[in-house]
């Protein structure tokens, strides 16, 4: 059976796909698939899910492989084995207020997606916040008075500024990463190595 790669849609997805075309693989099927969320290519399975469900499917051995942001491993902490960083993706976690906001003497909101990031940020300040969980555009939060700040990832910071956002503190900094399921790598091996090393030497020579 061909190794069964999970890629994360969207943003990684296409950064995966031009990294794997600069090792002369073909990714045609894969920018040619339509609305298909499983292809396969001469050499490999590919499907492709959101980030916190690329990590599920390839801990339960459904995929082998995963391309997923770092942020999803830290927020999720998955069964997992991290291989090592991709040279795309980076990124990173911000607190970001409305421009001119100052901070309430009393508990602070803060919405977010990561909530578990979130809250040991927090926690390592030694400051006790209010968490509210927001699965969509966190931005709107302090706009419409839900929150007084929230915690989100940030790539170029052009969202955040389009909505009247601006960075208060930057931290944990996060790349793409290859995670692999831990059994594959043992019965597989031999199928996984080329791939790996390919995907891992031409990462560390960017």
């Amino acid at each position: 059976m061909k190794p069964c790669i999970a890629l994360t849609k969207g943003r990684l997805e296409k950064q995966f796909l031009d990294f794997f075309a600069s090792l002369s693989f073909d990714i045609d099927p894969l920018v040619n698939k339509g609305r298909k969320l499983r292809v396969e290519t001469d050499d490999f399975q590919f499907i492709f899910a959101k980030g916190p469900d690329v990590t599920t499917y390839v801990e339960h051995g459904i995929a082998d492989l995963g391309i997923v942001g770092g942020d999803i491993l830290a927020e999720f902490q998955p069964d997992v084995y991290d291989l090592f960083p991709l040279p795309f993706g980076q990124c990173h976690m911000a607190v970001a207020t409305e421009a001119g906001k100052v901070w309430p003497d009393q508990k602070k909101k803060i919405a977010s997606k990561y909530t578990g990031i979130t809250k040991e940020f927090f926690r390592n300040k030694g400051e006790s916040v209010e968490i509210i969980k927001l699965e969509g555009s966190v931005e709107l939060a302090p706009i419409l008075g839900l929150a007084d700040g929230i915690v989100d990832i940030v790539e170029t910071g052009t969202t955040l500024k389009e909505n009247g956002l601006v960075v208060q503190e930057e931290f944990l900094y996060f790349s793409a990463r290859c995670i692999a399921n831990r059994s594959s790598l043992k019965i597989k091996r031999k199928q996984l190595a080329p791939i790996i090393e390919a995907l891992q030497q031409e990462g560390a020579l960017r």
